[in-house]
């Protein structure tokens, strides 16, 4: 491994020994860097990388709010401002019982990359709370948003810091989030998130965007090799706005999705979650706040197998899109075993290194969620151009901007690897790619 390299990843571990899942992506991405950091040796001389994995600003703070019963809840809220060289910090607020400062933290850096890819111009940021809105009251979600947002909202502006949906938080909260930022600012600044709905200036396509860009992204890799999704079977985790968005897309294009998960277990359909009457009950089971995959087998008397997760079935390709570090050896061995082909991270970093490392070596293609995934902030950030411009554009506009995006990053991460002599590696691709616009505009910017 380069010394540089190597140095950089033994500070940072030091720096933060109870962070994983920051040095979980830290140590993938700087991995892949090698080649371009032998290039430019006027990075050390910059202390280019140390400044990388350091976020320019770290926000935390209490959140104090009432549930229906009267109760004080007190939760701890993040906002992790990681790198502005491109652009506004831009990424979106998680809430779950999961969030910590390592979560947030590796979010943060993996967004900065993801974001450099679309070829917008937005920095890396990302935030959220502990807060469990699953089981609460329209009441109770409200009052926590609105607390939320009271200390968030000096933290935060459309040219300063955008942020967005994610796990726990959507079209409702930002709805919430957003109401009382105007409250307080007493100014219309809808262009302060994104995800917002059609009547307040969100942008179509929104909510499918991860998805429908998730396959296109997928049929880029399949017509480098030749192939062509019509007739392909797809492995899925996950039930939500992102799976809803892969199931859909797949499904106009002549894929099929016969998985879905959530944590009680997943769902196996043989037949395909390509009816309309079935893509729309995904959005139910998503809006009812169950939390449950079971309902689906239920409604529609397919098989669920408990406690498990989906990965035990054959495909031709898989697509978690559910959680960070779902795939771990023994889920990747089934993958293997199971003689597919493609596999196509979705959600943020799903797969541990151990684990993506052993799937490429298995002659699998590998593509990882930074790119993927993208098509999610890359909408956001065509919502943000129509915000300024005081437009709704047709929802074909958006799909199309949309589509030649993702095909850009694929061609992007594919060349940047080729360049490195790397092949067709889409994993060191996309970070060699993300890495190259962020570093030149640091670069360019003296010592900030």
């Amino acid at each position: 491994m380069n010394a540089y390299i190597n140095r950089v990843l033994e500070e940072t571990k030091k720096r933060n020994p109870d962070e994983p899942e920051f040095l979980q992506t830290v140590e993938e991405v700087l991995n892949s860097l090698e080649t371009v950091i032998e290039q430019h040796p006027e990075y050390e001389k910059a202390g280019l990388l140390e400044r990388l994995v350091e976020p320019e600003r770290v926000i935390e703070f209490r959140v104090v709010w009432t549930d229906d019963a009267g109760k004080v809840n007190v939760n701890r809220g993040y906002r992790v401002q990681f790198n502005s060289a491109i652009g506004p910090y831009k990424g979106g607020l998680r809430f779950a019982p999961h969030v910590n400062l390592s979560v947030m933290k590796f979010l943060g850096f993996e967004q900065t990359f993801k974001n450099s890819l679309t070829s917008l111009p937005m920095g890396g940021g990302k935030g959220g709370s502990d807060f469990d809105p699953n089981g609460k009251s329209d009441a109770e979600i409200m009052r926590f948003c609105q607390a939320f947002m009271t200390e968030l909202y000096r933290h935060i502006g459309p040219n300063t810091d955008v942020p967005a949906g994610d796990i726990g938080v959507g079209g409702r909260e930002i709805g919430y989030l957003f109401g009382q930022y105007k409250r307080i600012r007493g100014a219309y600044e809808n262009g302060v998130l994104t995800g917002k709905g059609l009547s307040y200036g969100g942008s179509l396509i929104r909510p499918e965007a991860t998805g429908f860009g998730a396959i296109y992204y997928v049929c880029e890799v399949l017509k480098h090799e030749n192939d062509d999704i019509k007739g392909k079977t797809i492995v899925m985790s996950g039930f939500g706005n992102v799976a809803w968005g892969i199931a859909t897309k797949a499904a106009q294009l002549g894929a099929k999705v016969v998985t879905l998960s959530g944590p009680d277990g997943y769902c196996y359909d043989p037949d395909g979650i390509c009816t309309q009457e079935k893509l729309d009950y995904m959005l139910e089971m998503r809006a009812s706040g169950r939390n449950r995959a079971q309902d689906y087998a239920d409604k529609f008397g397919v098989k669920f197998v408990p406690g498990k997760k989906a990965w035990e079935v054959k495909g031709d390709i898989c697509m978690p899109a559910a959680y960070q570090n779902e795939i771990r050896m023994e889920e990747a061995e089934q993958i293997f075993n199971n003689g597919t082909k493609y596999y196509i991270e979705v959600a943020n970093m799903p797969t541990t290194n151990d684990a993506l490392y052993y799937l490429m070596d298995k002659g699998l293609i590998v593509a990882p969620s930074k790119a993927v995934n993208a098509g999610g902030v890359a909408t956001s950030g065509l919502e943000m151009s129509q915000n300024s411009e005081r437009l709704a554009w047709k929802a074909e506009d958006v799909d199309n901007q949309l589509h030649n995006i993702m095909v850009n990053i694929h061609a992007a991460s594919a060349k940047a690897a080729e360049e490195c002599g790397l092949g067709y590696n889409l994993v060191a691709g996309a970070n060699l790619a993300g890495f190259k616009k962020v570093a030149d505009a640091m670069m360019a910017q003296g010592l900030v």
